[in-house]
């Protein structure tokens, strides 16, 4: 008898870091100071129209092993749980109908090589389009010679902020230690996990603003936590880090745009069927669907 669940999902976070007291303060810290383009906009585009059939001729078929071919990280964890839910459930695996993109292309030389494209995607219910959302997605190339994937999509909550680009329409990539910025890029992760664990409370409300996936979050997590006691359950959360990549371009007010993911980990113990059992657990890994966290705001 399964006494215990723990279960860890992944959460695809984009948010939008403001610049250190709410203007730039330094020299902007790019991950290249390069002017080259060995990643051309037109070969972004090309890898971008190769995966939409790729992805789209394998959910009309349901070809799990085709649906998993062009993604990796996050995306590849969330692709192989749908195929294996919905195929266990006889059901579809959802089509999407995607409307003009914008490519942000870093300009960088060498490996990887990394391109966004920001796309409202329509989600087919039998055939026929259903709600369309703002969509994000993070493509990349690891080496030469290698093929392109897509590491990760989030649906976005807020609109873009404007992204900075070059006289040739190039971006500006960051790195992950960038400070002249809010927090750094790669702090924005824990920040947001304080928030979400400790609630609007946390110190750490201060610098990242309130949504749906930071308070909105805690709250949701927090009234399954209070619904589970009354059942005489005890539920717990846990937002955690990933080894995912995370990545960051440079937006027009000098602060940035960062894309990462999460581990959210929860667990629904109960006691034994006799008095004074321990608790057991077992555990069972599902990603969810990508969500999206809330901007930091000026503080």
């Amino acid at each position: 008898m399964r006494r215990g669940i723990l279960a860890a999902a992944v959460l695809a976070g984009v948010t939008m870091l403001a610049a250190a007291g709410c203007a730039p303060t330094a020299a902007p810290e790019s991950a290249s100071t390069t002017t080259a383009h060995d990643l051309t906009i037109a070969e972004a585009q090309a890898a971008y129209h190769d995966y939409l059939t790729v992805s789209d001729a394998a959910a009309a078929q349901g070809n799990q092993a085709q649906g998993q071919s062009d993604v990796a990280f996050e995306q590849w964890a969330l692709v192989h749980t749908q195929y294996t839910a919905l195929e266990a459930q006889g059901t579809p695996v959802p089509r999407y109908q995607y409307g003009p993109p914008v490519f942000y292309v870093p300009a960088e030389a060498g490996y990887p090589q990394w391109f966004m494209v920001a796309v409202p995607r329509t989600t087919l219910v039998s055939g026929h389009p259903g709600a369309t959302v703002n969509t994000l997605m993070v493509f990349e190339r690891p080496k030469a010679g290698a093929s392109w994937t897509l590491d990760g999509a989030a649906e976005l909550d807020q609109p873009l902020p404007a992204i900075a680009l070059d006289k040739a329409g190039y971006a500006t990539a960051l790195r992950t230690t960038a400070s002249d910025l809010l927090l750094r890029p790669d702090v924005v992760g824990p920040t947001q996990a304080a928030v979400v664990d400790e609630g609007p409370t946390s110190p750490a409300a201060a610098v990242i603003s309130s949504g749906p996936q930071t308070t909105g979050l805690y709250a949701t997590q927090n009234a399954q936590s209070q619904a589970t006691t009354a059942k005489g359950l005890s539920y717990q959360w846990l937002l955690q880090g990933s080894n995912f990549p995370e990545f960051e371009l440079r937006t027009t007010d000098g602060g940035a745009l960062v894309v990462y993911a999460m581990y959210l980990q929860t667990t629904t113990a109960h006691y034994g069927l006799a008095s004074g059992s321990p608790w057991w657990r077992s555990i069972r890994r599902a990603p969810s669907p990508a969500a999206r966290c809330s901007g930091i705001a000026c503080g």
